[in-house]
C-alpha cells in the first residue's frame, strides 16, 4: 500500500473506526444509489420578474401538478386537484378563501391534511429518511415525521393517526401544520435549482429574486451578460455601474437601486438637473409600467437617463482605448461626430444625429468625463462598492455561479460558444494570448474573479473591464452578437444600423454535429448530453422552438420579461429534468398571486417531452453518484486494511 493511500486511510478511520461503522456506511451508500435521481428544475433570463419567478418555484414547472395526478389519477375531481395544488403553492392565501366559503372546516382540514400527506410521501419516496428529517420545519418535525411513516391503512394504526390528526385541528394548528406541510412538498418536489443566466435588469425586482435564491437550499447559477454588468458593479467597474444605472432609468427601475440597494442618485440627479435642464430629453423616453410607476418622476429620471447615459459612452471609450486587443474600435462613437453639422460618421457613411445636445463633452477630449461627472462616478462608485445588500448577492453569484457547468451529463451555458463561421471555436485575444472553447471560458472566468477579488490594483483593474468586455463585446461567449449599438438606437434614426448581428453559433443550430462537437470540447459525450441555454428569447409566435439540433440543444428563454412576451408570445421556458427524462415547460404570462388563488390559475400552457430514458435514472447515474462510488471503495479499502490488521480497529 503506497504512504499517501495509507495515511488517507488513516484519516477515514477516524470517522469509521470499526469494520462495523465502515460496513454500516457502505450499506447506507449502497442503497442511496438505487434511489430515483433527484428533480432538477432549470429556468433562466428572469430579468427581475419576482412575482413570475415564485410562481415557478412554487409550481416546480407542473412537477407539482403531475405528482398530485400520479397519486391521485381519477380518485378525486379535476376540481379538487386543481384547488390542491393551488394550496401547495399558496397555502395562507388558499386558506384563508377556504375560510370564507367552507361551511364545515374541521372537515376539510382533515379531508386536506390527508392528501397532503399522500403527495408529501409520494414527493418524499426518494430521497432517504435523514434527508426528508432534515427538510422538514422544525417547528412540526414530530408531527409531520410521525405521519409520513404512520400506516393509517393498517388498523392497529389507524386510531393512532386519525388521532394525530384530530388533535391538530382540536389545539387550533391545523393552518400551521397546513402550511408547513405544503412548504416541505415544494423543498422536496424540485432536488436542485439551475439559473441559467440573467437574474438582474428590465423587471423591477432582480434584489427580491436574489433574496430568494439565497434562501433557496440547493442552486447553482451560469451567469449571464446582465448578471456580470451588476457585478462588474459592485467590484467598482465605473462604465459598469453607469450602464446598471441607464438600464434601471430606461425602464423606470431608479427606485429599485434607491430602495432596494439604498444606492444614493442625488449627485446624479443634480449633475442631471443641471447640466440638461432645459433638454426636453426626448431620445431617452423610459418604457415603464403604468402600473408599477409614479409618472411624477419622469421628466427628472429622463435627465438622468441622458446624463448618465454619455457618461457610459465616455468611460467605455476610455476602456477601448487602453485595451486595443478587445477589437473594439467601431465602437468609438463620440470622436466621430461632427457637433456643427450635427452628423455622425460610422464606417463610410455620415448618419443625422437625433440629438445635438452634449453639454459636458469637450469635443477636443470627447471621452474625457467633465469635472462635475468625475465627482459624480466617484461617489456612485463608493455607494455600489459599499453597498452591504449588494455585495451580499454578488458574493453569492461568485460562490453559486459560473460562467458554465457540466452537470449530470448537461452542458449549461448562458448565450453561446463564440465560433468562426465554418463553424470552427473562435480564437480570442485574453491578456495577450488567444484562447478557444473551453479554455476561453476558464480564462475569463479566472479574470471576473481576479476583477472582483484579487488584492493587486492592476490584475483587479484588468478583471473589470474584462467584465465589462463580457457585457458587450462580439467575442464574449455570454453576449454573442456581432456588436452593441447602445449609441446608434439613442441618436441615430435609421433602424439598420441599429442592428445587433447574431454569433455565427446561432446558424448553427439546425446541425447536430455542431451541438455534439460543443458537448465534446466540454467533455461530454452520449445521446443524453444536451446544451442547456438561455440570453436569446424564442419567438414562438413566429414558430421557433426551443429544440435545436435535433434535440441536442435547448434555448430556454421565451420571454420571462414582460418587455419580451408581445415579441415572443409566451413568458418563459423552463426545463424539468426527472428521473424519467427531460420535459419543456412553456408559460403563459402571470398576472397576479390573487387571481391564481382565487380562479386557481396556473402559468403552464403546455409541456413537451423532450427525452424519455429507457430506464428509469437513479442516483448511481449521477455527478453524486460518481462520488459516492469513490466513497465506496476508498471504504471498501479501509474495511480491507482493518481485516488484514494493517490498521487497527478503534
Amino acid at each position: 500500500m503506497q504512504e499517501n493511500d495509507l495515511r488517507y486511510l488513516k484519516s477515514l478511520a477516524k470517522q469509521y473506526p470499526t469494520v462495523a461503522h465502515a460496513a454500516t456506511e457502505i450499506v447506507n451508500l449502497q442503497a442511496i444509489l438505487s434511489l430515483p435521481k433527484g428533480t432538477e428544475h432549470f429556468i433562466t433570463d428572469i430579468h427581475g420578474e419576482y412575482e413570475q419567478f415564485q410562481h415557478i418555484l412554487k409550481n416546480g414547472s407542473g412537477a407539482i401538478k403531475r405528482k398530485i395526478e400520479e397519486e391521485f389519477g381519477a380518485n378525486i375531481t379535476v376540481a379538487g386537484k386543481k384547488a390542491l395544488a393551488t394550496l401547495i403553492y399558496y397555502p395562507k392565501q388558499k386558506m384563508e378563501q377556504v375560510l370564507k366559503e367552507e361551511d364545515n372546516i374541521e372537515d376539510w382540514y382533515a379531508v386536506t391534511m390527508n392528501r397532503l400527506i399522500r403527495v408529501c410521501k409520494a414527493a418524499s419516496s426518494k430521497y432517504t429518511r435523514s434527508k426528508v428529517r432534515k427538510a422538514i420545519p422544525k417547528d412540526f418535525s414530530y408531527i409531520i415525521e410521525e405521519l409520513l411513516t404512520g400506516r393509517p391503512d393498517i388498523s392497529d394504526q389507524e386510531a393512532y393517526y386519525n388521532e394525530i390528526i384530530n388533535s391538530v385541528i382540536r389545539t387550533g394548528q391545523a393552518k400551521k401544520l397546513i402550511t408547513a406541510i405544503c412548504e416541505l412538498i415544494r423543498t422536496l418536489i424540485v432536488d436542485h435549482l439551475h439559473v441559467v443566466g440573467d437574474i438582474f435588469d428590465r423587471g423591477p425586482y432582480p434584489h427580491l429574486v436574489m433574496d430568494a435564491l439565497m434562501e433557496h437550499r440547493s442552486v447553482d447559477i451560469q451567469w449571464g451578460n446582465h448578471d456580470l454588468s451588476w457585478m462588474g458593479a459592485a467590484a467598482g467597474c465605473e462604465a459598469l455601474i453607469c450602464n446598471v444605472i441607464r438600464i434601471s432609468a430606461k425602464y423606470g427601475n431608479l427606485s429599485m437601486l434607491e430602495d432596494g440597494y439604498g444606492i444614493n442618485l442625488v449627485p446624479l440627479a443634480r449633475l442631471a438637473m443641471g447640466s440638461y435642464a432645459k433638454d426636453p430629453c426626448s431620445q431617452f423616453k423610459l418604457d415603464y409600467r403604468e402600473d408599477e410607476y409614479d409618472i411624477r418622476d419622469a421628466q427628472l429620471d429622463e435627465k438622468m437617463h441622458k446624463a448618465v447615459t454619455i457618461m457610459q459612452f465616455k468611460l467605455e471609450g476610455q476602456i477601448i482605448k487602453a485595451h486595443p486587443e478587445f477589437d473594439m474600435d467601431d465602437r468609438l462613437l463620440l470622436d466621430k461626430i461632427d457637433i456643427e453639422r450635427g452628423v455622425v460618421k460610422l464606417g463610410d457613411k455620415e448618419y443625422k444625429l437625433r440629438d445635438t445636445n452634449f453639454p459636458t463633452i469637450d469635443w477636443n477630449d470627447p471621452y474625457k468625463l467633465s469635472q462635475e461627472e468625475a465627482d459624480v462616478i466617484e461617489r456612485l462608485r463608493m455607494a455600489f462598492v459599499n453597498c452591504e445588500k449588494l455585495q451580499r448577492h454578488v458574493n453569492f453569484l461568485f460562490a453559486k455561479g459560473s460562467l458554465y457547468n457540466v452537470y449530470n451529463g448537461n452542458l449549461l451555458y448562458h448565450g453561446c460558444v463564440p465560433i468562426n463561421e465554418d463553424g470552427s471555436f473562435r480564437k480570442v485575444n485574453v491578456n495577450g494570448k488567444e484562447y478557444a472553447g473551453k479554455e476561453l471560458y476558464d480564462v475569463l472566468e479566472n479574470c471576473v474573479r481576479k476583477g472582483y477579488y484579487s488584492l493587486k490594483k492592476e490584475e483587479k483593474k484588468r478583471g473589470q473591464d474584462m467584465m465589462w468586455f463580457l457585457w458587450g463585446s462580439k467575442n464574449s461567449p455570454v453576449y454573442g452578437k456581432e456588436r452593441m449599438t447602445t449609441f446608434e438606437r439613442y441618436y441615430i434614426e435609421d433602424k439598420s444600423i441599429q442592428d445587433e448581428p447574431k454569433d455565427y453559433y446561432y446558424s448553427m443550430l439546425g446541425k447536430e454535429d455542431f451541438a455534439i462537437s460543443i458537448l465534446k470540447e466540454f467533455g461530454l459525450e452520449g445521446p443524453e448530453s444536451h446544451i442547456i441555454n438561455g440570453h436569446i428569447p424564442i419567438q414562438v409566435k413566429k414558430g421557433e422552438s426551443p429544440i435545436k439540433c435535433k434535440g441536442k440543444l435547448l434555448i430556454i428563454d421565451g420571454g420571462f420579461s414582460k418587455v419580451y412576451q408581445a415579441k415572443t408570445g409566451i413568458a418563459g421556458y423552463t426545463l424539468i429534468y426527472n428521473s424519467y427524462g427531460l420535459i419543456l415547460a412553456a408559460h403563459e404570462p402571470f398576472e397576479s398571486v390573487e387571481k391564481a388563488v382565487q380562479e386557481g390559475s396556473d402559468i403552464i400552457s403546455h409541456s413537451t417531452l423532450v427525452q424519455h430514458t429507457s430506464s428509469r435514472k437513479t442516483v448511481a447515474d449521477t455527478d453524486a453518484g460518481k462520488v459516492i462510488k469513490e466513497d465506496i471503495k476508498d471504504l471498501e479499502a479501509l474495511l480491507q486494511a482493518y481485516r488484514e490488521g494493517t490498521i487497527k480497529q478503534g
